[in-house]
């Protein structure tokens, strides 16, 4: 099967490009952007893609790609960092912008890029989607700029060899226009990528890895109740015998109105053998207690999920089972742990920042077969595994629950009127008809 080979630098957004690439039928696959251009990495790509970086190109530490990629023959697109990475290693000049290109800007093809392969259908004016505080300030040997943005700076380049590109803004961003037309040209005109992708192909990989891991050891599942955990548990159960899955709901007591019998009832319907519930309210509002700091809530949080697992499974007597999650991309990322070591953190996500979990990791003995998905191709999975659309369809919760919906300290006078508010609120969206036209709708208590 062809591939798109993207080589992520630390950009918040590499994942988003393999997910463009994925939408187009194409596979692709995301390597840490300073790893060596091995057989393995290569096999089958059809061409490669340099993601964005929070560096500066021109920085110290900043990373760079194998030097092999210019003689390999294949066809290369650098988006922002990508970029200027190529530029800086061909001669060119790269400075920090007067004012940082940020948001909607106008894009204007020159006559070159009219009629460049990589912006077929494209209008001549189009509005994109940047985020750099660098620019090219002279392109390097061999490269000429064929767009600009409105102030006049260079937003894409080609290569004289023809197989070499370049834009600083990003496509693979929905607010781009003709975005996803853009990476088209790419991967399937000018890569000629076959489409040999698809969530059913995801699904087959993914399980082969799993059954590799695992094995014919017990296998246990943190259920929150949630899309991500509820997934999980369907395709563990698809692929192995449910009578190695353990499946362990923990009432935190930081849980909406009901939702511990609804999160019950739907956990039956997966066929599951090994299903345990565990109240421990106590536990979480005494650990939280004090507590206002979002970023140590979490932590407190994600450890005692661990220890209190800890606790359940040497009572279940499966010491040594391997702790599957439902971990999307967008928490692994958001916590700096994507793909390689540039990946920088917005928030800490409980089950992966948290230092139970992280010893866990270290030992291999995690397992997250949605960890390369995003919400929408998780739900995409449910539905192709039998999942009901009133399961699929639910609006993400987080796994710390209302502990950081509640802004200050959690107490249980504070998580019995959120779930009365939040309660209200979406009886009154699902009233209304408004509930499946909104991708996420919640209540937050204030401090005051």
């Amino acid at each position: 099967m062809d591939k798109i080979l993207i080589l992520d630098f630390g950009s918040q957004y590499t994942q988003l490009i393999g997910r463009r690439v994925r939408e187009l039928g194409v596979y692709s696959e995301i390597i840490p952007g300073d790893s060596p251009l091995n057989e393995a990495a290569l096999r089958d790509a059809a061409g490669i893609i340099l993601s964005g970086s929070p560096f500066s190109a021109y920085d110290a530490e900043a990373p760079a790609p194998d030097a092999k990629i210019y003689g390999l023959g294949l066809p290369l697109l650098g988006i922002c960092y990508g970029i200027q990475r190529m530029t800086l290693e061909s001669g060119g000049a790269v400075e920090r912008l007067p004012e940082r290109e940020y948001g909607r800007r106008e894009v204007r093809l020159g006559a070159a890029g009219a009629e460049n392969p990589l912006f077929t259908g494209v209008e001549r004016q189009f509005v994109s989607w940047m985020s750099h505080g660098d620019s090219i300030l002279k392109p390097g040997a061999g490269w000429s700029v064929i767009a600009e943005s409105e102030g006049g700076i260079p937003a894409a380049l080609v290569h004289e060899d023809g197989k070499r590109w370049g834009v600083q803004f990003h496509p693979e961003v929905s607010h781009c226009e003709f975005g996803q037309e853009i990476l088209g040209n790419f991967v399937l005109g000018i890569c000629k990528a076959s489409r040999g992708w698809s969530m059913e192909a995801y699904l087959e990989q993914e399980a082969g890895l799993i059954k590799a891991k695992i094995g014919d050891q017990p296998a246990l599942l943190l259920i929150s109740g949630g899309v991500d955990s509820t997934v999980a548990g369907a395709f563990l159960l698809r692929i192995l015998d449910p009578g190695q899955i353990y499946l362990l709901y923990i009432d935190t007591g930081l849980m909406r109105k009901a939702e511990s019998d609804e999160v019950m009832a739907n956990l039956s319907s997966l066929g599951a053998r090994h299903l345990h519930k565990v109240d421990a309210e106590a536990d979480f509002l005494g650990a939280l207690a004090g507590e206002a700091d979002p970023e140590k809530k979490r932590k407190i949080i994600g450890d005692l999920f661990i220890s209190i697992q800890e606790r359940e499974v040497a009572r279940m007597g499966i010491p040594e089972a391997f702790l599957v999650q439902g971990t999307l991309y967008t928490d692994l990322i958001e916590s700096g742990k994507g793909v390689g070591k540039k990946a920088q953190v917005i928030k800490s996500h409980h089950n992966v920042r948290s230092p139970l979990v992280e010893k866990k990791r270290a030992e291999g003995r995690v397992i997250e077969p949605l960890d390369r998905l995003y919400k929408d191709e998780v739900r995409a999975l449910g539905r192709l595994l039998g999942l009901p659309e009133r399961v699929v369809g639910r609006h993400p919760f987080p796994g710390p629950g209302l502990g950081v919906r509640i802004l200050g300290e959690v107490t249980k006078e504070k998580c019995d009127i959120l779930r009365e508010a939040d309660a209200v609120y979406i009886s009154e969206l699902r009233a209304r008809g408004l509930y499946d036209k909104i991708w996420q709708a919640f209540c937050v208590l204030l401090p005051i």
